[in-house]
């Protein structure tokens, strides 16, 4: 595990950009797993602007998501659908059919995990994992539990992780309380995993998620045993960890 200090959410952004491209860069036909929620908007719009500047080629990348919520309309503002397009599919010259996200409009939940499960199978696995985390220590929506889930599944939000993505929505009431979520296998089996924080909120979670016992009550903490991992944290977010960090 390699953690990598940056000064503010910005440089973070541009630190975790820079992974990202490179890994585009190198293998232009790369499968990259994505994120979603406030943290990694910065990193997207980073690559935004240096594949306006004729840096960077999307065209042979593959996509995949790490969740979605059960229930919402794929055109819904707040769906992760339409978040990735909005932040970055809409913006670049990523092919539309090398885009994969588990499918929420699926009321069956085994049949869209299993549908899930299968896409990520046929794309050959992931190269670079794009992770943020929660203030509970979920990765996607890993909430904490009594065991690590292995593969795409249907999962009951905790009222942490409402509160959280609240303020994307008008009032609490219209989050969703379900998602379907890849798995800890398909995380784990990505060659290299990007996990990316900013701010105070994310200190505790990044303590215990690196500097504790690994535990599925602490989801992040399996990646402890992932062979290639990079953390990028600002100050505020490593400011429960130890000082050689």
């Amino acid at each position: 595990m390699k953690i990598i200090r940056a000064k503010d959410y910005a440089d973070m952004s541009r630190k975790a950009a820079n992974i990202i491209s490179a890994q585009v860069i190198m293998k232009p036909n790369c499968v990259l797993g994505l994120a979603t929620g406030g943290t990694p908007v910065g990193a997207y719009a980073q690559l935004v602007d240096w594949y306006n500047k004729g840096d960077l080629d999307f065209s042979e990348v593959t996509t995949v998501n790490l969740d979605e919520y059960r229930g919402l309309p794929k055109e819904h503002p707040e769906s992760y659908w339409s978040f990735m397009h909005r932040n970055l599919f809409d913006k670049v010259n990523i092919d539309p059919a090398k885009i994969n996200l588990p499918d929420g409009t699926n009321p069956d939940a085994d049949a869209a995990c299993a549908q899930y499960n299968q896409i990520i199978h046929s794309v050959g696995g992931i190269d670079l994992q794009l992770l943020g985390i929660g203030r509970n220590a979920h990765i996607g929506f890993n909430e904490p539990d009594s065991c690590f889930a292995c593969g795409t599944h249907q999962v009951t939000l905790t009222e942490s992780t409402i509160a959280a993505n609240t303020h994307f929505f008008e009032n609490e009431a219209q989050v969703p309380r379900q998602a379907y979520s890849m798995g800890m296998q398909a995380i784990m089996q990505a060659k290299r995993v990007l996990l990316i924080a900013s701010g105070a909120d994310k200190a505790e979670a990044i303590r215990n998620s690196f500097f504790g016992p690994v535990t599925p009550q602490v989801p992040a903490s399996i990646l402890q045993f992932h062979r290639d991992v990079i953390v990028i944290a600002d100050e505020a977010a490593l400011a429960d960890c130890p000082a050689e960090a």
